[in-house]
Order: structure tokens, then C-alpha cells, then sequence
């Protein structure tokens, strides 16, 4: 994993008592061409649109991950490419095969390999397994945020929840889901 750029203060949250951070992001909106592979499906317009909206949201919230991981499906990579250079710097990323398709305990399970000196990381992926991920760690939340998330988690969507503890220590309802955003990009005439 290449160095994080984050201060020493910041890296060792469980050691210093802060909660740890875990931003959700399911990829922005895909296109559908003919004869393209699923895991090799491009952005759609939306989607070129979206992604760097989201980008902007996570700058606006003054996020900055330790680490991204990202699944290696084409859509979910574009997303990312696109939300981080919104962001001041580049961000550590690892892409991980085990994201694509995964359902919300193999996602659980990859979160527990996360090293301790990450204390905000940053999930892009697919649903279902995100739209399960989110209820299962989260048994509160602020507002209705785990209404909104079990009615629906679309495109582009990101859920922030925090916990206190290693990601070793991230349990089924341990979590609470402190927002749900659905960042949108600017429409243009031509679509």
C-alpha cells in the first residue's frame, strides 16, 4: 500500500479514541453497449455527469480517505477516477476482485482486512451487496437515512457511518449512518 498523506495525528484513530470512518459509494450510472461484458461496462452520460459530483461532496465534507478501495469493474473504477480529482491530492487506492459481486458479508469481510492505521476509508462498489452492507453494520442512524438507504441506495449514492474501535471490531449493527447523500451533476441541454 503506497504512504498515506495524513498527518500522524489523524492515522491512529482507534489508539487516540476517535471513531473510524467508512464512506460508501456506489458507482455512478453505466451505460449498456452491446456485447460489452458486464465487469467492463463504461460510465453512461449520467454517470460522467454524477461522478464528479460526488467527488465534490466528499471534498465539501472535507473528507479525505486514508485508503480507497474500489472494485475493478470498469464503472466503479471510472466513478472513482472521477470523484478523486475532486479532491485535493491523490488518495492511496487499491482495486480488490473480491468487491465485484460481493454481498454484504463478503463485503464485511474485506472491511476486517483493513489496516489499523486507516481511520477514514472509502468503499466504491455495486449493489446489492452495498445496499445490504449499509443496514446490516448501521442499526441507527441520523434522521431518516436507513429508511431512505433500505428504500433505495442508487447510483452515485454515498453513506457515511462511523464507529469506534478497529476495523477488526466493525459488527453487525455497531455502526451509526450519520448521512445519505445523493450527489447529482449539473444537466446539461444536450442530456
Amino acid at each position: 500500500m503506497p504512504p498515506s498523506t495524513e498527518t500522524p495525528e489523524r492515522a491512529g484513530s482507534a489508539a487516540d479514541g476517535r471513531p473510524r470512518r467508512l464512506f460508501v459509494l456506489r458507482h455512478a450510472k453505466s451505460a449498456w453497449p452491446d456485447g460489452v461484458a458486464d465487469r467492463d461496462r463504461p460510465l453512461g452520460p449520467r454517470g460522467l455527469r454524477d461522478a464528479p459530483a460526488a467527488g465534490s461532496f466528499l471534498a465539501e465534507s472535507g473528507v479525505r480517505p486514508d485508503l480507497a478501495l474500489c472494485s475493478p469493474a470498469r464503472r466503479a473504477r471510472e466513478t472513482w477516477e472521477l470523484a478523486a480529482a475532486e479532491l485535493d491530492g491523490p488518495v492511496p487506492t487499491r482495486h480488490d476482485p473480491r468487491l465485484y459481486g460481493a454481498d454484504a458479508s463478503e463485503l464485511l469481510d474485506v472491511l476486517h482486512g483493513v489496516p489499523d492505521e486507516v481511520a477514514t476509508l472509502l468503499l466504491v462498489g455495486h449493489n446489492p451487496g452495498l445496499e445490504d452492507l449499509i443496514p446490516l453494520l448501521a442499526a441507527r442512524a441520523v434522521g431518516d437515512a436507513l429508511d431512505r438507504v433500505r428504500s433505495k441506495f442508487p447510483t452515485s449514492a454515498i453513506a457515511v457511518l462511523t464507529w469506534s474501535g478497529t476495523w477488526t471490531d466493525l459488527r453487525p449493527g455497531a455502526a451509526l449512518l450519520t448521512d445519505l447523500a445523493i450527489p447529482r451533476g449539473a444537466r446539461t441541454d444536450s442530456g
